[in-house]
């Protein structure tokens, strides 16, 4: 039996959205879903309804509470790493249309929609259909790896295993490098040989760590180091692991102040310090859309890295997890 409609319930299937739901930061530690007016893109802008969202480590700071930010924050940010549909183009908009599934370089992702400008959105290809694809860290992963001149033959040392870690133990070895995993979970140590470390080391001792990974490379040392922590003794520990000659790279996002670095050493082995972050946003995109190519070719898979799934109603459970990291935690993402 066929069911009817009422004018009543057509009005409301034909109607289009005029309001959304969006997770505001209000005060450190505190989270609220919030209804808020649907945004309208201007031109060379996009709108999206969003898919879902990355949770990012750089989110801590404003998640915990510093001095220097100001609550509430506004709505939802900072959501950084989103996709979804596109809903609506504003004048001018030519490289993508309505329908268009794309990832999306925008700072308000904590929500079902957010506007994005059309020059900062990638069209995902038809083999990404129906698979999360949080953008930005895994164009920021392209990056890294262009940055730190990975080849066949060069061992590389990786300091921190977590979601970035874990895509540059798969690009280093695609690109034919010998790689060692040091990280301090034994969960991640596991994680570093699924996505094929050669060797993995547990970050415990300083000292110990230096002589395992001497040992390990016949007292040469890695050609290649690259810091995903974002801390201060692991930058000091990658110094002490680079060969002569060799790159340093920092991936890690130092957002906490000063360093003190071991600069005698660098100096004397005459390596080279890269901080691999990119400002420019359209390299971003082009890392966006390196990373589409790569996990659509098969050279990159984040599938097995994404462990927790949120919604809006339990956002702040997801960022307790992103601040406390239990066991099995790797990369969470919220969808809608």
């Amino acid at each position: 039996m066929q069911e009817t409609l009422t004018p009543e319930d057509k009005a409301v299937a034909t109607t289009p959205a005029t309001s959304m739901k969006t997770a505001v930061i209000t005060a450190p530690e505190r989270v609220e879903v919030q209804d808020a007016t649907l945004p309208e893109p201007q031109a060379g802008q996009v709108r999206l309804r969003l898919e879902g969202c990355g949770l990012c480590a750089s989110n801590i700071p404003v998640w915990e509470g510093r001095e220097w930010f100001t609550y509430p924050v506004a709505a939802g940010n900072p959501g950084h790493e989103g996709w979804g549909i596109v809903d609506a183009i504003g004048a001018g908009v030519e490289n993508v249309k309505p329908g268009d599934r794309v990832a999306a370089l925008s700072y308000n992702s904590y929500a079902e929609y957010d506007i994005a400008d059309a020059d900062k959105v990638v069209k995902l290809p038809e083999a990404l259909a129906g698979k999360p694809f949080p953008g930005e860290p895994l164009g920021c992963a392209m990056n890294i790896f262009k940055r730190s001149d990975i080849s066949a033959g060069q061992t590389v040392a990786i300091l921190g295993v977590g979601f970035l870690g874990a895509l540059l133990v798969q690009l280093a070895k695609n690109a034919g490098a010998r790689v060692i995993a040091v990280s301090q979970r034994e969960f991640s140590l596991e994680m570093a040989k699924e996505c094929g470390a050669d060797e993995i080391v547990p970050m415990d001792d300083h000292y110990k760590i230096i002589e395992k990974v001497k040992e390990l490379t016949g007292e040469n040392f890695c050609e290649r180091v690259i810091e995903c922590t974002g801390k201060e003794w692991p930058l000091n520990l990658a110094g002490e692991l680079t060969a002569e000659r060799g790159k340093l790279i920092i991936a890690g996002f130092h957002q906490d102040g000063m360093r003190q670095v071991n600069i005698q050493l660098w100096n004397w082995r005459g390596i080279d310090v890269i901080n691999a972050h990119e400002r420019d946003p359209q390299e971003y995109i082009k890392g966006i859309k390196a990373a589409a190519k790569a996990v659509s070719d098969g050279t990159l898979n984040p599938d097995k890295l994404y462990t927790h799934t949120y919604t809006l109603g339990n956002i702040d459970k997801a960022f307790d997890n992103l601040k406390s990291r239990p066991d099995g935690f790797v990369k969470a993402l919220i969808t809608y």
